[in-house]
């Protein structure tokens, strides 16, 4: 579907005659996870962000009296799994809201409908992974419905999944009422602030996969000043002007796809962090970009480059950053992506209206603790790219128009 800026969303807000309401309510809590060496085969929550940020929903349902039955994919499981249990979400969910989040190990089965059958104003309830049946990735139909005939609305609050045809955020708006939930509201009004931009527009692209950012460049050449390239991408644009990337991460694939972009809006990294192991267990050296040596492999920006793009970020007046700088998980390799992620977070929320989206660029942007600094921090970051790019969402049609 392709996005105009008269846009009506259809926000949870809108109902009428919410109060007491069964709200099937679609999130996205495919949250990081690691075994708990506590309990062999389950697992806790590494990183809540995603749950903390669709708190707000959950409390609006609640003033309403609802009865809100939340459901969610988690990671992708190929049987059903305790790992991929969201028994540890909704214990975490319970914490944070102060309240009583009941768990029932089915999704859309007799177990689901006879806990929903049981519950009574104001109480949550959780369903099980979705995942843990393969008719919701096939968008099939009859999964949907027997989702649907648990709640008397729908609400779709997982933006992060809306670029996906999958049952429980496509094919469910066939047979329920459908609107938006606060947090993908506030996705769609914030993303719409870089499609539509204060300029000038400063975008910041980074990361690894050339393929599943060239959509986002070609969409943002129209409405940037520039676009500063870091990460692994930055090694295919080098690579189109012949210049020795040594063994970085790098793809014929993909330096044919930067050629398409030599455009002088296009900014590259004038120098930048080298080491002699791809895994960043080794000390760097900082070096122009026609100093690389073969066996060396590029794993930071340089210096000069972090003087270079801050000078463009401290100019924006729009900011849109995916992507980190380099291998910012290593102790030394980590100060290309820190340095823009503070000058990010210093322009945004005055100076500038700054959007940050990206799983890895926002665990960048938490260790710089400047988080709350930036205007809009995504919780989609496929779904973001694919926003930007003007890709279909099935999640959105019907509730975005």
């Amino acid at each position: 579907m392709k996005f105009n800026f008269c846009m009506k969303i259809k926000s949870l807000r809108q109902v009428k005659n919410l109060t007491g309401k069964r709200a099937l309510l679609r999130v996205d809590y495919n949250v990081p996870i690691e075994k708990d060496s506590g309990a062999a085969g389950t697992a806790r929550i590494k990183d809540d962000y995603k749950v903390v940020a669709g708190l707000p929903t959950i409390r609006f349902l609640l003033r309403h009296k609802c009865k809100v039955i939340i459901i969610t994919h988690l990671g992708r499981p190929i049987k059903n799994q305790k790992y991929f249990s969201v028994k540890p979400i909704a214990d975490r969910l319970s914490e944070l809201l102060g309240k009583k989040v009941k768990f029932v190990d089915d999704c859309a089965g007799l177990k689901a409908g006879t806990e929903v059958s049981k519950m009574r104003r104001g109480e949550i309830l959780m369903l099980e992974n979705l995942r843990f049946s393969y008719d919701e990735e096939n968008n099939d139909l009859g999964f949907a419905k027997k989702l649907a005939k648990l709640a008397d609305i729908y609400v779709n609050d997982a933006f992060a999944a809306s670029h996906r045809a999958h049952a429980s955020v496509s094919a469910i708006k066939n047979y329920l009422p459908s609107y938006a939930g606060l947090l993908l509201e506030n996705e769609i009004v914030n993303l719409n602030k870089i499609l539509r931009p204060q300029s000038p527009l400063i975008a910041i692209i980074g990361g690894a996969k050339m393929e599943t950012k060239t959509p986002l460049i070609k969409k943002l050449l129209k409405k940037s000043s520039r676009i500063l390239i870091g990460g692994a991408l930055a090694n295919n644009f080098l690579a189109t002007h012949k210049i020795e990337v040594g063994k970085s991460l790098c793809d014929k694939k993909s330096i044919a796809l930067a050629k398409r972009f030599l455009n002088k809006k296009i900014i590259l990294p004038v120098d930048v962090i080298t080491g002699t192991r791809k895994d960043g267990q080794c000390e760097g050296r900082s070096k122009g970009v026609y100093q690389v040596k073969k066996n060396e492999t590029i794993l930071d920006i340089g210096p000069k480059t972090i003087k270079l793009y801050s000078r463009f970020i401290k100019k924006a007046k729009t900011i849109i950053w995916n992507g980190p700088m380099g291998m910012y998980e290593s102790e030394h390799f980590k100060y290309g992506t820190l340095s823009i992620a503070r000058a990010v977070a210093s322009r945004s929320s005055g100076a500038a209206f700054g959007v940050v989206g990206g799983g890895e660029t926002i665990e960048a942007l938490k260790m710089t603790k400047m988080l709350n600094y930036v205007d809009w921090v995504s919780t989609g970051g496929g779904a973001m790219l694919a926003y930007l790019s003007g890709e279909k969402m099935p999640g959105l049609k019907g509730i975005v128009k």
